[in-house]
């Protein structure tokens, strides 16, 4: 007798499904609130951005800050506020007036200035115009820059207010221009006078910078730079390190033609001979 072997059939069991978080599957998408962006009154947002209350209030009076939203009678303000303050901040830091800032935040919302390509501007309009800044300096460096000095001049630059007295050292405003002074002197041409010619000269060049300011600014974009920042950027360096040399030029010319008028009219026999 022959046996038959029987195999069961294999069941095919589920496949394995990955388990179900049924604290959030369970929610339906529209029923899940988006976060509140975060509102503060006047007084949390001067302790948020640590400017004075008083001073976020002149602010909006100045138009450089935007007004908050008022329901009721609160006054709600949000993260573009604590933006705007920032900015404002930056703004102040760089000496600009309230103002001005008034005028460049209202650009930069209309989209006609880049805030990167401004502020890139604003440090070349206030970088220095010469390396010669002011010095504090030793009696011994003293000496070195103008030499030794015989009774009382130090007394008369002091003055003159070349040098400042400050405890132990000297604050020389400007360190070439009191030894050019000084090796003028050497020359016959007496401190108080060339201090007195470069007092003249400053304010007759203050206007001069003035208008010459005015008429860059009546061409900026046409004539003067292009119309972006970084085009204007350009034309400021350019005049900055070629300007100087063509202005020193003019008044050669005009001292030279001064002098010969004073020469040859007779005016001065002192400078005769």
């Amino acid at each position: 007798m022959n046996t038959v072997s029987i195999h069961p059939t294999p069941v095919e069991e589920p496949p394995m499904t990955e388990p179900q978080d049924l604290a959030t599957d369970s929610l339906a998408p529209e029923l899940v609130e988006p976060i509140a962006a975060p509102e503060y009154s006047i007084d949390t947002l001067a302790a948020h951005t640590g400017v004075p209350s008083r001073t976020i209030r002149f602010y909006q009076s100045k138009g450089a800050l935007q007004k908050p939203e008022i329901r009721g009678r609160k006054a709600f303000y949000v993260d573009a506020h604590v933006e705007r303050l920032e900015l404002i901040g930056q703004l102040k830091d760089r000496g600009l007036r309230i103002r001005a800032i008034r005028d460049l935040v209202s650009r930069f919302e209309a989209g006609e200035l880049v805030l990167s390509e401004w502020l890139g501007l604003q440090d070349t309009l206030v970088a220095p115009w010469s390396n010669d800044g002011p010095s504090l300096l030793s009696e011994a460096d003293l000496g070195k820059l103008i030499g030794p000095l015989p009774h009382g001049k130090l007394s008369e630059l002091v003055r003159l207010k070349l040098v400042e007295r400050k405890e132990d050292k000297f604050l020389v405003s400007n360190p070439q221009r009191l030894q050019t002074l000084i090796q003028l002197e050497e020359q016959g041409i007496a401190v108080s006078v060339s201090a007195a010619a470069v007092d003249r000269s400053r304010k007759h060049t203050a206007k001069l910078a003035k208008e010459l300011t005015s008429l860059f600014e009546s061409h900026a974009g046409e004539g003067f730079g292009g119309a972006e920042p970084t085009e204007l950027n350009q034309a400021i360096e350019a005049w900055r390190e070629q300007g100087p040399g063509l202005v020193a030029g003019v008044f050669a010319e005009e001292m030279r033609r001064v002098l010969l008028d004073l020469m040859t009219t007779g005016t001065r026999s002192k400078l005769r001979g």
